[in-house]
């Protein structure tokens, strides 16, 4: 079914056209990330990429970059920019009046939009500026010799690693408008699944001694991950609902009968999980243009969120991600106005008044059910964690906290769930221009 869905899409010219837009420009930005920044030390770049203590935040921002960091391209700031400015205007918007009353204008999503935009351009500068401080300390050299000196190089520095942003999003949106599946997912899907191969040799070749253990605790980690984040992610809720009947002249008609409003268990996705990996990187983001001296609690800081690793930020990592499942899907919800629809189209819940008691029977019964969605992502998230505790554990003798030891880093937990939810979004989106077209889809 899902090759004879592929024959049909491409049978369609539009979709066809759709499908290869998309691959084309996912090329193009992988052909991005190998055009280095201007001045990179290579000897430099390699020290800190073989530097164990900074392989978290390199793997996080090599995540969020689509593969960019490890060359440290001029997409090396990749949509992490992009990604944080929209967390800050999507917690604004609900506690700020003025930016609540433009969104509810027409129009007022682009207006939020366009704002976002503004708002991910000193976000970049902040992050090229705090990268290269990252970077230049953790390797012992500068990353960028006369970087902070010289002021030509600076600003020419600052400047194409802030348009390598802005043309990363850029083509995120080309995606998402005139291609297939969400732009800015499928880039970062695309660093995953360009940088598994390696990190799968890097895992094998790390302790030769434990090649059999760790494959074979890779493919269960996968194996499991994968049906349990399917399983999550189509499960659903169903609310009944009933519509009334109205007169017309002599008839009594039927406005629709019995259906139901579909609650996911995870309404959200993905999304959660990007967001939390956002904030978590930021404080070592932040902290880094200090360069803090060893042992003060900045330098802690940067140690715990920079390095991924200790109860400290795991604890942090998965509180984080719980919280954001619930805000997000309380923001959906609100988005959606469930109740205001059902009330204008005469449909109303079995049991439950129209209005403000439906709005928040149905907000009840998000969060209730989101709490497994929100636990369960929390602790796919924390994965490599626990992997890091049982081989602990199992080999006291070992230096088992080093990543190259890790099965769950490959692809993380995080890594796992964006290609699952990519793969997944991108097949409803297929399957909905095949269905349009008579044709059957993947998900029949």
């Amino acid at each position: 079914m899902l090759v004879q869905g592929l024959r049909n899409a491409f049978r369609l010219p539009d979709l066809r056209n759709k499908l290869l837009l998309t691959f084309f420009i996912l090329l193009i930005y992988q052909f991005g990330t190998h055009v280095p920044v201007l001045g990179v030390d290579k000897a430099a770049l390699d020290a800190v990429l073989q530097n164990q203590s900074t392989q978290g935040i390199i793997n996080v921002l090599n995540l969020l970059s689509g593969g960019a960091v490890r060359n440290f391209s001029v997409l090396a700031n990749g949509v992490y920019p992009y990604i944080t400015a929209s967390i800050i205007f999507q917690l604004l918007v609900p506690i700020v009046p003025a930016l609540e009353r433009i969104q509810r204008e027409p129009g007022g999503q682009e207006r939020i939009q366009r704002y976002t935009y503004f708002l991910a351009i000193p976000m970049a500068v902040l992050q090229s500026i705090s990268q290269i401080s990252i970077f230049s300390a953790a390797g012992g050299a500068p990353i960028i010799p006369g970087f902070g000196t010289d002021l030509l190089l600076t600003i020419s520095v600052i400047i194409t690693m802030t348009a390598g942003t802005m043309f990363a999003v850029w083509l995120g949106e080309l995606i998402t408008e005139q291609g297939i599946g969400n732009g800015t997912s499928l880039i970062i899907f695309s660093g995953i699944v360009a940088t598994a191969p390696t990190n799968l040799l890097n895992l094998l070749a790390g302790n030769p001694d434990r090649a059999v253990y760790n494959i074979v605790l890779f493919i269960a980690i996968t194996l499991v991950s994968v049906v349990a984040i399917i399983y999550i992610q189509e499960g659903v809720r169903r609310i009944p609902v009933q519509y009334g009947k109205r007169v017309r002249g002599q008839k009594q008609m039927q406005m629709g009968r019995g259906q139901h409003i579909p609650l996911r268990v995870n309404p959200v996705g993905m999304i959660p999980l990007i967001f939390s990996q956002s904030i978590i990187t930021f404080p070592a983001i932040l902290v880094g243009l200090f360069q803090p001296p060893v042992g003060s609690f900045l330098w802690s800081v940067q140690n715990t969120f920079g390095n991924h690793q200790g109860g400290v930020y795991w604890l942090t990592f998965f509180l984080m991600t719980v919280g954001f499942t619930f805000f997000y899907a309380d923001v959906m919800v609100g988005n959606y106005r469930l109740a205001e629809t059902l009330q204008r189209n005469g449909g109303f819940i079995p049991g439950i008044r129209p209005g403000k008691k439906t709005e928040d029977y149905i907000l009840k019964v998000t969060r209730r059910i989101t709490l497994v969605g929100a636990l369960f992502l929390g602790l796919i998230a924390i994965t490599p964690g626990i992997v890091d505790f049982v081989n602990t554990l199992l080999f006291p003798l070992e230096a088992t906290v080093s990543q190259a030891n890790n099965p769950a880093f490959v692809l993380s937990g995080s890594g796992l769930i964006i290609i699952v939810g990519v793969v997944i979004d991108t097949m409803r989106q297929l399957e909905s221009q095949l269905v349009m077209r008579n044709y059957e889809g993947f998900m029949n």
